[in-house]
């Protein structure tokens, strides 16, 4: 799918474009927007909006042929809701629906002449940005793993978006930006929905290196032997009943100043959670191949950041295993010794996730990283809490931590992935006090998402941190099942509002 922007000026006006289809805006009033009236010389598009054909309501759709006030084969009639009042949701309606009809049309263009600045509260960069990405979510699909692929889609592939001559700069920017966070989505999705037994945390390691490769990424692979040496014994101890070997991948973009401390994203790479010997109930546990959500996701963010150059130094860092039961697995009740010194009593092998996060913590350290945020598909008790619509975000509270989580709030809200700050409080950590060793690796199942978060910030105190749990963001079940991609577009959003403000 190609993207590009028609600019607009007093020569070259819509009704002069030719393309296989124009969309334009129409309102719940049965008023015209300033495009569809330059199409409208003959009333037809007027006839149409109080002869009923379209209500004008956000997302509905009329598509008409031989209209004679312009160069169009077709025009696109979008409804936008009422006129002084359009809102972001309405404008995102509009433009789903004008993918949605495009991908089923048989034209090879089409031009997006909807009025994207029309939200008081958004721009037209938003605006084109939340098309790109609308337009590749609904074109996204994943048969790498079928020996019949499904038919190629045959709507419109190239897709042009008319801005006034002033925008299209922005616009023109706002269209590469959003091309390369697609693309980092496709990636996040893809790892995602590959079944355990191909993405194994080898094939993780060969993302990594394949991605240094294409974008002149600096990344280094430690194995068992590495991580035995550097004491991971937090880590190492999820290990203990897979034969896949774990693997930690370091992957470096250095695209800002020699002497500017990293941005440092760590997300967690289970690539199969089975609970180890805290076995998981069988129904639905196939979709514990999901439980590297983290890892995929800060690997799109990286793609992302990286093919559109951003100037910022930001590095990833991912701990990634299998979790599964065997003999020689950790068992309930046994002590291992994290890298940081900390001694855990392992209570429960199915909350593994911080096991082997407070070890690629503490290796963050050598970073001094300007910031560390950790992304992981971490609990349960973070779907009961906030359901599939935010992510939870959780940081200590002072100042500097307070900053981090107020960017990273509106990256989300910015981007239309939402997070919402949940507690940390010493009084929680009180849930994590073992009889036997400095701490327990959970808490009981009170405020469960909370323990689990003040687990991981006992790992985190030399730097400003902030932990993501994604557990009912990362993927849909049922019908839908498959990974969403989220959170690359907070992520990304947040790095690059980071990189403009160290301009």
């Amino acid at each position: 799918m190609d993207f590009s922007i028609k600019s607009l000026d007093a020569k070259t006006g819509i009704a002069s474009l030719k393309t296989g289809c124009l969309a334009v805006a129409v309102f719940e009033n049965k008023t015209l927007s300033s495009a569809a009236r330059a199409l409208d010389k003959k009333g037809e598009i007027n006839a149409a909006l109080k002869s009923g054909d379209i209500t004008g309501k956000p997302g509905s759709t009329l598509l008409l042929r031989g209209v004679t006030g312009g160069a169009a084969e077709r025009v696109l009639l979008v409804g936008l809701g009422k006129e002084d009042a359009v809102g972001e949701k309405d404008l995102l309606s509009a433009m789903q629906a004008t993918a949605r009809t495009f991908a089923a049309l048989g034209a090879a263009d089409a031009v997006v002449a909807l009025p994207f600045d029309i939200v008081k509260t958004r721009d037209t960069a938003w605006a084109v940005r939340s098309y790109v990405l609308a337009a590749r979510d609904g074109a996204y699909r994943f048969d790498a793993m079928k020996s019949k692929k499904e038919p190629a889609p045959t709507g419109v592939r190239k897709i042009a978006f008319a801005v006034p001559a002033t925008a299209a700069d922005v616009a023109k920017h706002a269209v590469t930006q959003a091309v390369a966070v697609a693309n980092g989505i496709d990636l996040t999705k893809d790892l995602g929905n590959y079944p355990a037994n191909v993405c194994t945390p080898t094939y993780l390691a060969k993302t990594a290196k394949k991605m240094a490769g294409e974008f002149k990424l600096d990344v280094e692979i430690l194995d068992r032997k590495q991580l035995q040496a550097l004491k991971m014994g937090s880590f190492l101890s999820v290990t203990n009943g897979s034969v896949e070997p774990p693997k930690f991948i370091v992957l470096k973009h250095l695209g800002g100043k020699s002497k500017d401390a990293p941005v440092v994203l760590v997300g967690k790479g289970i690539t199969f959670d089975s609970g180890g010997i805290s076995l998981k109930p069988g129904s639905a546990m196939d979709e514990m191949k999901y439980d590297m959500g983290g890892a995929a996701s800060v690997l799109g963010t990286m793609r992302a950041i990286a093919e559109m150059k951003l100037k910022l130094n930001v590095i990833v860092v991912i701990p990634t295993c299998e979790n599964m039961p065997s003999g020689s697995a950790t068992k309930p009740g046994d002590i291992v010794t994290s890298m940081s010194g900390q001694t855990i009593e392992i209570l429960n092998t199915d909350a593994e996730g911080r096991l082997v996060l407070c070890d690629a913590l503490t290796y963050a350290e050598r970073f001094k990283p300007a910031a560390v945020v950790d992304v992981a598909t971490l609990t349960g008790a973070c779907i009961t809490a906030l359901g599939h619509h935010n992510s939870g975000l959780f940081t200590r509270s002072d100042e500097a931590h307070d900053a981090l989580a107020n960017e990273l709030l509106a990256a989300g809200k910015q981007a239309g992935d939402t997070a919402w700050r949940m507690p940390i409080e010493d009084s929680y950590q009180e849930q994590l006090k073992s009889n036997f060793a400095d701490m327990a690796n959970i808490g009981g199942p009170p405020a469960g998402a909370v323990t689990a978060a003040c687990f991981l910030e006992r790992y985190t105190k030399k730097y400003t941190w902030a932990h993501l749990d994604i557990a009912g963001t990362a993927w849909k079940s049922g019908a839908a099942k498959g990974s969403t991609g989220r959170p690359v577009p907070l992520l990304t959003t947040f790095l690059i509002n980071r990189a403009q403000a160290a301009r």
